[in-house]
């Protein structure tokens, strides 16, 4: 079943797009687009894990930069967001049940679409809770993923008037209540505009508007804030991550990124995780904000050539 991807001025769907539909084991169904590289020697596969609130298309701009170094890439909508079925009545509530949802769903696309349509070898690159997403499926992947990319991963939130166990104990209790399904935020309408000014997300005004201009033109790809629900999964996520014994599991070669301007997600709590990971080493980015794939040439230049250095392709053509 194919899958429509919108294109704007500014911001064309990449060459040999691929698009479809996936139906998970539990009949939801998930909006997916492979993209064969352009550039030689072919390298492998790069699966992109997006962020809370994101979708294929914002990912055109690095697809391209990937399929340039031989990289084909491996995208989808998370369940609940973009393209893919939503989990619940109200289509601009983020919603989810559990994060290992998410991971299973990296699982099943790498099952049915990677190993059969894409070409090997293959690595991870997630952003944000995409990167959350990427340490969680990691035991799973060991033998199957050479190398995974993660950027600002969801590690615990700053600026809370209250510590994390607090907000779990919180929105477990909602959970519970069965009152998960409200808003943990005030962003209430997925149309709702930040101004560039105050944004916390990049400090590339071009990339900030074209994002503005997709969410403008489709609004049906966007959500408003998240529920308690989201938020009580992404705690529990997090305490798993944590554990010395899941830790010790994790066995993928790791490298992630932080973004010295965070203030989406804790850069103190991904420094802890990283001292303590056994694959992992760790690199700031100084002066980025959040969203580093959408920051100015500057900082966006310095990932990339990170990347380059870390993810070392097959050299077959």
């Amino acid at each position: 079943m194919t899958a429509e991807l919108f294109e704007i001025e500014g911001n064309p769907i990449p060459e040999n797009a691929v698009s479809g539909r996936l139906t998970m084991r539990d009949g939801v169904s998930v909006r997916y687009a492979r993209f064969a590289a352009t550039g030689r020697p072919l390298k492998g596969t790069v699966i992109i894990v997006t962020g809370r609130n994101e979708y294929i298309e914002k990912y055109f701009e690095t697809i391209r930069d990937l399929s340039a170094r031989g990289l084909g890439t491996l995208i989808f909508d998370l369940r609940g967001q973009g393209l893919s079925d939503r989990l619940i009545s109200d289509p601009a509530r983020g919603y989810v049940a559990d994060f290992d949802d998410y991971a299973g769903d990296v699982e099943e696309l790498f099952e049915r679409v990677a190993l059969p349509d894409c070409r090997g070898p293959f690595f991870l690159l997630g952003h944000s809770i995409g990167a959350t997403i990427g340490l969680l499926v990691a035991p799973a992947m060991v033998n199957r993923i050479r190398r995974m990319v993660l950027l600002g991963p969801l590690l615990g939130y700053p600026q809370l008037p209250v510590s994390t166990a607090t907000l779990r104990r919180v929105t477990g209790a909602l959970h519970v209540l069965g009152l998960g399904r409200i808003y943990a935020s005030r962003t209430r309408d997925r149309r709702a505009v930040t101004p560039f000014a105050v944004n916390k997300l990049t400090t590339d005004h071009t990339r900030y508007e074209r994002n503005l201009t997709l969410r403008r033109l489709h609004p049906e790809l966007a959500l408003a804030g998240p529920t308690a629900s989201w938020v009580y999964a992404s705690c529990r996520a997090i305490e798993k991550i944590e554990d010395p014994d899941f830790l010790a599991r994790i066995n993928v070669p790791t490298l992630i990124m932080a973004a010295g301007a965070d203030e989406v997600v804790s850069t103190p709590a991904i420094e802890r995780l990283v001292m303590r990971l056994r694959a992992g080493s760790l690199i700031t980015i100084d002066g980025a904000r959040h969203e580093m794939l959408q920051e100015s040439d500057l900082y966006r230049e310095q990932v990339l050539a990170a990347f380059d250095a870390f993810v070392p392709g097959s050299g077959e053509v």
